[in-house]
């Protein structure tokens, strides 16, 4: 399972009614079924299927869709289910896996025994985590462009990519662009949005009576919210000249449009997996407690985000990060993260657990991406060039955004809300150790000149008793 992408029980492709992709397995022939973002199926009739490698069965796939060669490298076979999410290598045989599922599942989730029993794996075709963003931006394809957009939409609409209020309104606009058609004044109406609004806005913004914004309806003072706000979004959606001839050409720039904002998310194309993290400790009792988090980790980094508010906790570049694992074998499943920080204004090491069986996973997903990225440096500016072109040598980063560090954006750390183990840089003790280990720190951390994170140097073991 090494190099492989997991998620745990995450809201999103996985959450569906259980589905098989082999409907049936004869002594030479098989009927497969492979998932696509929009929940269409592409059925294949294959020859010797537990033989049969993932780069076959995915080459067979871009044959039916008739897709270009840049399809090998923007998309993957997954296995899925709701209990866990895996991206195949090539060389995976999809089918002895399945075989393998539940003994999978006993090894990465906490899942009861009934729901491992139960549970079925679907093969799915998905975006490859170690696609990058700026070989997406130079993708015409229209159909390689319509199977990101949907996956990227699925994605928003569940929640897996916390965005903003005006984010969400944005994206939502595009996708009304694309299955309603240009805005025509008076059509439709905000009452019209309202019967659909979760076809185009996350389900936790359209709680309460008929689709409206529940979590906005506190604000009051705020102009052009729920409906309208979608509305007014709608109607600010340009056009591109002489597109509309031809309707389905016409939706490649919305297509491109929608994949650009979400290309503003730091978490877009990420593998997410399932854990939970300490509450810091809150009364008089100092009773804390844990909380559901989804860790997920792109070529860009690692961010973990509250499973239930909806927003990020913790956002790092790898330059920003060090990292390691247990095993149940040594003590619990446990991905450590350390990252610079504050203590009542003295700058310390923090350290945050994540509880998870997938601990192993996203450490090996980590070390992957790091090797891939020390691999790519360094990139021309016109490959990381998003959007307007910009002077030569002057593009921003691809992961410097400033337009989304609004106050209180929903992709903002909220690093106070996190119960971290701190060390000052001499190694003194400011909150009790608990783990059974030397933290002088982890070894394994992104090796480039640009790295901004100071490893700890204590000056005496830091392991308690």
């Amino acid at each position: 399972m090494d190099g492989t992408e997991g998620n745990g029980g995450q809201p999103g492709p996985a959450d569906r009614s259980h589905r098989s992709s082999v409907s049936s397995v004869g002594a030479r022939a098989a009927d497969v079924l492979v998932y696509l973002a929009d929940d269409t199926m592409v059925p294949l009739a294959v020859e010797n299927l537990p033989s049969l490698t993932a780069h076959e069965l995915h080459q067979a796939v871009r044959e039916v869709l008739q897709l270009p060669d840049v399809a090998l490298d923007a998309f993957a076979l997954w296995l899925v289910s709701p209990l866990l999410e895996v991206q195949l290598k090539p060389k995976h045989q999809p089918y002895k896996l399945g075989r393998q599922w539940q003994e999978l599942l006993l090894r990465f989730t906490d899942a009861p025994d009934d729901d491992v029993a139960m549970d079925e794996p679907s093969l799915q075709f998905r975006r490859n985590v170690f696609f990058p963003k700026r070989r997406e931006l130079q993708i015409h394809d229209k159909e390689v462009l319509r199977l990101l957009y949907e996956e990227a939409k699925g994605n928003v609409l569940a929640a897996r990519y916390p965005c903003d209020v005006e984010d969400c309104e944005a994206l939502g606009a595009l996708v009304c662009r694309v299955q309603l058609g240009p805005y025509q004044p008076g059509q439709p109406t905000a009452c019209a949005l309202r019967e659909k609004l979760d076809s185009f806005l996350p389900a936790h913004l359209c709680k309460r009576g008929h689709g409206l914004f529940a979590a906005l309806r506190g604000r009051g003072t705020k102009a052009g919210t729920g409906e309208q706000g979608l509305l007014n979004a709608y109607r600010r959606v340009k056009e591109v000249a002489g597109s509309e001839s031809e309707h389905e050409a016409s939706l490649s720039p919305h297509y491109r449009a929608y994949l650009l904002k979400c290309h503003e998310l730091p978490f877009y194309g990420s593998a997410f997996f399932h854990g939970e993290i300490d509450k810091p400790a809150q009364g008089f009792l100092h009773r804390g407690g844990q909380k559901p988090v989804s860790v997920a980790i792109s070529l860009e980094g690692v961010h973990v985000i509250d499973s239930r508010e909806k927003h990020v906790l913790l956002g790092l570049r790898f330059q920003e990060l060090s990292w390691d694992h247990t095993s149940p074998e040594e003590e619990e499943s446990v991905l450590w993260l350390e990252f610079d920080g504050d203590n009542e204004g003295t700058p310390v090491n923090k350290l945050l657990k994540i509880y998870s069986k997938q601990a192993e996973l996203m450490s090996s997903l980590i070390e992957y991406c790091i090797e891939l990225s020390q691999a790519a440096e360094p990139a021309t500016p016109q490959e990381s060039a998003a959007g307007p072109a910009s002077a030569p040598g002057s593009s921003p980063p691809p992961t410097q955004h400033p337009q989304l560090r609004r106050q209180g954006s929903v992709v903002c750390s909220r690093i106070q809300h996190l119960s971290t183990i701190d060390y000052v840089e001499e190694g003194e003790q400011i909150k009790r150790v608990k783990p059974k280990r030397s933290t002088s720190f982890f070894s394994r951390q992104l090796s480039l000149g640009q790295g901004t994170y100071a490893v700890v140097q204590p000056t005496e073991s830091l392991e308690q008793g």
